[in-house]
Formats: C-alpha cells, structure tokens, sequence
C-alpha cells in the first residue's frame, strides 16, 4: 500500500506544481458562463451567435460587481488568448476600439491565437490562426507561454475537453435556466476527474464561481448499499 499512496502523493504533487505554474509548461485555463443547464451560448448579447437561439445576452441582467471583480482576478497574469474563430471575430469588432480599462490593455496586447477551420481575417494586432492539428498546436501554444486563457469558444472548449488541454476550468453558473442552446459540456465531454480549487463564491444575483483543476484518472463507481459504498481502502 505504501507504494500506491507515495504514487498518489507525487501525482498530487505534480499536479500542484502544474496549476501553480512552477514547471516549463504553461497553462491553459478555460473561462466559461453558463446557465444553471449548463447553456454557454451567446451570454454577452443578442448578435453573438444567434442561430436558432433566442436567448442573447443572457448574462446581463445578472451581472454584478462581485462577478467583475471575480472575472478581473481570474485574468490576472494572462499572456496569451486561445480564440475560436466566432468569439475570436467579436472579440476583433470590439476590443481593439477600446482603449481603457484593464481587460482591453489585456486582450489588445497580448498574442492571439484563433482556431478556425477557414482562413480567419486576422486584422487583431498580435493574431495567429493555428494549424490544422489543433490538439498540436495548442500543445505549443502551451510550450510558449505561462498562462494561456480560452475564453467562450465553445467549438475550441470541446475539443479541450475531449484531449484534456486544460488545466483549470472557470465556470460561472447563473440562476436560469433556458431549456435550448449549446451546452458547455457537449460532444467533447469524456469521462474526467476535476479538483475544486477554492470554496464556490456566490454574487448577490445569485451566479456561483466554481474553479477547478484538472486531475488525474477517471471517475470511480460505488455502490451506496455496500457498507464503505464500494470505495474500499481509498474512502
């Protein structure tokens, strides 16, 4: 047994050191808002991705200055964004006209890297449209910077999941629920094990940050009649 808790012991260790950004690598962190049924679609507003969905600019009604406040630290130390090519296009309308505040400093200096199937218009100062192997050139873009965010993009975010490219999920859940949409988790979601980061802080609308980590294995079963409900020597 000792053999297998000193595994368990340096897996936690490695992963510690991942999320603290204390080896070579860097990190990508996925920032997401989602409705309490899990829709990611168009939060922002009614033109952001509109197709068969009438519920634009979900978000807004709920925003609050505890949520900004939150949003604002979990960009902190960002040095690069990891784009799909429609949040990456309205980000592109947007951010480079404005020209105060913290989070337009951020995405109009940093690199940009925009994940499209097409050619993408790159007129965002600082863009870079990845290869057609995706999971390979996010791997890079991993290699090259520290604190690599993806934010929306839910076309992008599957294909993280599905590989793993992650290493913490922001996901922001808001009290509705809307019954049609594109889900955070959909054709990318595989079996996974995540680590709650720090405590959910709840804004006074109502909307939960939730952070977590990435963590090794796969989920477990159990049996809840059994006496230890099947978790044996690990419970």
């Amino acid at each position: 047994m000792k053999g297998r808790h000193d595994a368990v012991a340096t897996g936690y260790s490695d992963r510690n050191n991942r999320l603290n950004g204390s080896k070579g690598m860097g990190l990508i962190h996925i920032e997401l808002f989602a409705t309490l049924d899990l829709v990611g679609q168009a939060p922002g507003g009614p033109d952001e991705d509109p197709e068969g969905f009438p519920f634009g600019g979900w978000q807004a009604p709920l925003l609050h200055e505890v949520t900004g406040a939150q949003i604002a630290a979990a960009y902190e130390g960002t040095d690069a964004l990891l784009l799909g090519r429609r949040t990456y296009d309205l980000f592109a309308s947007y951010w480079p006209h404005q020209k105060e505040g913290e989070i337009a400093e951020l995405f109009n200096s940093v690199p940009k890297y925009v994940a499209s199937r097409g050619r993408a218009d790159l007129s965002w100062a600082g863009s870079t449209q990845l290869g057609p192997d995706l999971a390979a050139a996010v791997r890079e873009v991993r290699d090259r910077h520290r604190n690599v965010k993806v934010v929306g993009s839910l076309n992008l975010v599957q294909t993280l999941l599905r590989e793993k490219l992650f290493d913490r999920l922001d996901l922001w859940l808001h009290p509705i629920v809307l019954g049609v949409g594109k889900k955070v988790f959909d054709t990318g979601a595989v079996p996974t094990n995540l680590t709650l980061l720090h405590p959910p802080a709840a804004s006074p609308t109502g909307t939960v940050h939730l952070r977590y980590g990435l963590a090794e294995g796969t989920p477990r079963t159990g049996d809840m009649s059994a006496p230890d409900r099947g978790l044996g020597d690990d419970a």
